[in-house]
């Protein structure tokens, strides 16, 4: 009898799982555009005032712009740190700070955390608003969060009820169609020493913003990216390429890989998850990539709230640094480089599942309120101990109505190390481009990008 008992629990628990969380109710989702943004951020100022109302974002670019350009000049220059939080003040401030943040501050004397006045820079496309608020009273989250139902392109949840709701509003965030640019991947050891692990050629796009108008199927790509290495010379002609679907428990991500030794291209289901990242010379996972990307089933999320804290955004001064020299030095990324800013983010927490493996135990992340985008993130180890903080440096390109973030860097806090990636400004900046054709993102084309 208690065996009976156990399997219809256990049925139960299951159809539980893969039934459709609800979206919300037309009088909630009638706070769009009101008392929050038509993204779902808070539209009001903070009480003491330091983070502003939401007035539209940055839409107009600063003088010395050049239209077309890929290089996008600093229009807050001329500003001067309000703050600065080092090791003799961050126990007053450590509430308003990650715990990456807060250890590096106690950790190194030079380390330096710069606060600039906040500027809400981030604007959308008005079609993926208006689809975004057509999700707030449709869009369904599936599989215990793992997957969507009901979704066009935008903001899925845009008033999340959960942290896997809020993960999605992440990964699914508005960043442009298609993008490529070039790139250095740097590695600083424990003497501060940099070397170069990776340059490359990306093309990152989603597809799913090329027709608003067609909502996302459980097996359509809303990601991929094309990596063709050309340095350091033991990488030169390797190639990847990666697809992530809506319900990646429906279509698993799909990845294929060019060896220049073997002169084919091959399945390479391992480039996911806790799988070491070449391109970080295994500084980083596949799924630290952007401060997190790939499927959410791995942890349950929960949605720990919203907070007022100082991260890194509106960083143009690091995105298009020409120099990598004086960016990295020993211990930490240069403080004269990293604009830090007073912002919303959502907290989201990540438990492993019982069941699942992972480096990462637990993980957190912070989701800026007008973009979505994860500014930040702390990852534990099985003991509890604080492993690795990654960080994304945010910057609004102006001229396209578009958030970026393609810089991103974690630290390794056993190990005393990190890496810089996505360093784009030697080569000139993040470019908006036409979308590739399906025959350039065949795997067939993987090894023709990858010949040298």
């Amino acid at each position: 009898m208690e065996f009976e008992h156990t399997l219809i629990a256990a049925a139960l628990a299951l159809a539980i799982a893969g039934q459709a969380q609800a979206a919300v109710s037309a009088d909630e989702a009638a706070r769009l555009g009101t008392s929050l943004t038509r993204a779902g951020a808070e539209a009001g100022a903070s009480a003491d005032g330091a983070i502003p109302a939401y007035q539209g974002g940055l839409t107009t670019p600063p003088a010395g712009f050049r239209s077309g350009d890929s290089m996008r000049p600093d229009p807050f220059a001329g500003e001067k740190p309000l703050l600065s939080i080092d090791g003799k003040n961050v126990d007053q401030y450590q509430d308003q700070l990650t715990a990456t943040t807060a250890e590096l501050a106690r950790r190194f004397p030079t380390f330096r955390v710069d606060v600039y006045p906040t500027h809400r820079s981030v604007a959308l496309p008005q079609s993926v608003l208006d689809n975004t608020l057509k999700n707030a009273t449709h869009a369904q989250s599936k599989e215990g969060g793992a997957a969507l139902d009901n979704v066009l392109p935008g903001i899925p949840f845009p008033i999340p009820k959960t942290g896997a709701e809020a993960m999605w509003n992440f990964l699914l965030r508005y960043q442009g169609v298609s993008i490529a640019s070039e790139y250095d991947s740097w590695n600083v050891d424990a003497a501060g020493r940099a070397s170069l692990s990776s340059t490359g050629q990306a093309h990152i796009s989603y597809p799913i913003y090329e027709n608003l108008s067609k909502p996302i199927g459980a097996r359509d790509t809303y990601y991929q990216m094309k990596l063709a290495y050309s340095a350091p010379a033991r990488r030169a002609g390797e190639a990847i390429m990666l697809r992530d679907a809506a319900n990646p428990l429906v279509q698993r991500r799909s990845a294929w890989q060019y060896l220049p030794g073997q002169r084919r291209v091959k399945l390479a289901p391992n480039l996911a998850y806790d799988t070491p990242n070449p391109g970080t010379y295994g500084a980083s996972t596949y799924d630290d990539v952007f401060v997190f990307n790939g499927a959410l089933d791995r942890y349950d999320w929960t949605l720990v709230g919203k907070k007022e804290m100082y991260v890194p955004y509106n960083t143009y001064k690091l995105t298009y640094v020409t120099d990598i020299k004086p960016l990295t030095t020993p211990n930490h990324l240069a403080a004269d480089y990293v604009r830090w800013e007073k912002h919303r983010v959502w907290v989201i927490e990540g438990t492993l599942k019982a069941d699942a493996r992972h480096i990462y135990h637990k993980r957190r992340f912070y989701l800026d309120e007008d973009s979505w985008v994860a500014l930040a993130s702390d990852q534990y180890d099985a003991r509890g101990r604080l492993f690795r903080g990654s960080f994304a440096f945010l910057t609004q390109s102006y001229d396209k109505q578009t958030p970026d973030a393609t810089p991103f860097m974690i630290y390794d806090l056993i190990e005393g190390t990190y890496n810089v990636n996505g360093v784009v400004g030697p080569y000139g900046g993040i470019r908006y481009i036409e979308p590739l054709s399906k025959t350039q993102w065949s795997p067939e084309a993987l090894a023709g990008a990858g010949i040298r």
